[in-house]
């Protein structure tokens, strides 16, 4: 196929059309070496015929398509345990590294005896779901799906699948949204959603819980803020936040962009609208069942020390923390304190106002690392974030390779403490390095995000010309207050009329190191023509 056109050309074969937006779409195969090496399996870039002769392929649609594709293969992976490793022993579902909660869940929380969520007291060692409302809402309807295939007396294997396939199918429809979400916040830059879709890390982990519905949840919201629906984006925020507590975070990076650029009433709306959203699922539970509403919020202050974090290096070497997670908590909060601290000077000090996906990122990442558990499927919450704040396959590909090595470790280390004397598996200290390379992949995307924000002419969404498509009202907006040498002259700069945030970054020698890629042609002009 021939070379991707460049942003500028919208020439098409005569008697054809090419809209306006898929003409100007910013093709990854000719800014990313990866990504052109990666094109080769199917064919190679995409050429300038491609959209006059497949009209109906959109660039979200082929997202959609591949994101559906990858969920599929993921609950391939987890045939055997479906079939029958969930069912007969512990360490066979960690061996064929296939575990999910879902199957479990569905006898341990009542839902297998028509307990009401939040209502009706649990048998055994959970007197209440540990779930926030809507996660427990999306659990309940998949009882009720499930209760329209099955019927109550049927045997609870049979029961079990069902459940686990009520959910994978409601879970299929959000890694849909998260998508396309993807694909229509950065207008120009659609395909940088296929890192989501293609995520193998977002494939392995999609089914193990319940986490892609709040990561749904937050994909629209940040679309809507994208489109500058502030009341929508605060709405989806607080809905999100009460079906996970993590989508509460975007509040406070948005709280600083919006300070450095003085959009103190789009915040002050999204805010509102959050606060509005969660009070309203949240209250009618609080005030009719608050001993199950509040079970969440004591099950995270009272969990110990879990797997993934740092923190479990720790006691399993020193055996700090094994009885007392107080201070675990203490340190937690206040390493996520001075995180966030740090999050906050580099938006007002930078000397570009970072993008709202790069703080967005950051933040979150933050309070993984810190956590004291970092599950496997965690990292659902950054895989859409990533992909916006540092769409270059290279790094994406780096930090992926860690979370599925982090992935296949976590299963192998419970098939050893549950094999008994056998110890199949992988025993502590080389689970502990798993834990390490996933916490440094995790690090080192972050510290190409901070990179990126302190030096924007290598950020790839800024060399192709953009601000902040993520931004909403942030988008191309001026600077009223910032910290730092650097940020104050380029606001004095600005104010004396240089080219504004949204200048477009030519071709030059270090078309390689600003993520352009391949260099033009000779003879071809500085933009490749």
């Amino acid at each position: 196929m021939g070379a991707m056109p460049s942003a500028e050309d919208t020439s098409a074969p005569a008697g054809t059309s090419v809209a306006p937006q898929e003409a100007d779409d910013v093709a990854p195969t000719r800014r990313d070496r990866i990504a052109a090496a990666g094109s080769e399996l199917i064919g190679g870039p995409f050429g300038r015929w491609a959209y006059a002769r497949a009209s109906w392929l959109t660039p979200v649609r082929v997202v959609a398509l591949v994101a559906i594709g990858m969920f599929a293969l993921g609950m391939v992976q987890k045939l055997p345990c479906y079939d029958w490793a969930w069912f007969r022993g512990a360490s066979s579902q960690y061996t064929h590294a296939c575990y999910s909660d879902v199957p479990h869940l569905f006898q341990a929380r009542g839902f297998s005896d028509g307990l009401v969520p939040y209502f009706d007291r649990l048998n055994g060692d959970m007197d209440y779901l540990e779930y926030p409302v809507l996660t427990g809402l999306f659990m309940e309807v998949a009882s009720w799906i499930t209760s329209l295939f099955t019927s109550s007396d049927a045997d609870l294997m049979g029961r079990e699948q069902a459940y686990w396939m009520a959910n994978a199918a409601m879970l299929l429809v959000c890694a849909a949204i998260i998508a396309v979400c993807t694909a229509r916040i950065h207008r120009r830059r659609p395909w940088d959603a296929l890192l989501v879709a293609l995520a193998p890390a977002f494939a392995l982990t999609a089914t193990i819980n319940w986490d892609l519905f709040a990561v749904a949840l937050t994909a629209a919201a940040m679309l809507m803020w994208t489109r500058g629906r502030t009341v929508a984006f605060g709405v989806l925020i607080g809905l999100a936040t009460a079906a996970k507590l993590y989508p509460v975070l975007l509040l406070g990076p948005l709280l600083v962009l919006c300070w450095r650029a003085g959009k103190w009433r789009a915040y002050g709306t999204a805010l509102l609208g959050a606060a509005c959203a969660w009070l309203v699922v949240n209250v009618p539970v609080m005030l009719l069942a608050p001993e199950g509403w509040k079970k969440f919020y004591t099950f995270s202050q009272s969990r110990p020390v879990d797997f993934g974090s740092f923190w479990l290096i720790i006691n399993q070497h020193t055996g700090a923390f094994t009885n007392d997670v107080g201070p675990v908590n203490t340190y937690s909060i206040l390493l996520m304190v001075l995180a966030c601290a740090g999050i906050g000077a580099l938006a007002l000090m930078a000397p570009r106002r970072p993008r709202f996906a790069q703080l967005a990122f950051l933040v979150v990442a933050a309070f993984i690392l810190t956590n004291k558990v970092y599950s496997p499927q965690y990292v659902l919450w950054l895989v859409p974030l990533a992909a916006l704040a540092r769409p270059r396959w290279r790094d994406f590909l780096v930090w992926q390779a860690c979370e599925v090595m982090y992935f296949l470790g976590i299963w192998m280390y419970l098939a050893y403490t549950t094999s008994g004397d056998a110890h199949k598996g992988l025993p502590a200290q080389g689970y502990q390095i798993a834990i390490a390379l996933h916490l440094a992949g995790t690090l080192f995307l972050c510290a190409m995000v901070v990179r990126d924000a302190l030096m924007p002419e290598r950020d790839p969404v800024r060399a192709d010309g953009e601000d902040d498509p993520s931004g909403g009202v942030l988008d191309r907006a001026p600077d009223v207050f910032v910290l730092g040498e650097a940020a104050r002259a380029r606001l004095a700069g600005d104010e004396e009329g240089d080219e504004g945030p949204g200048r477009r970054v030519e071709w030059g020698r270090d078309e390689w190191d600003t993520g352009h890629w391949p260099p033009p042609a000779p003879g071809k002009g500085r933009h490749g023509g």
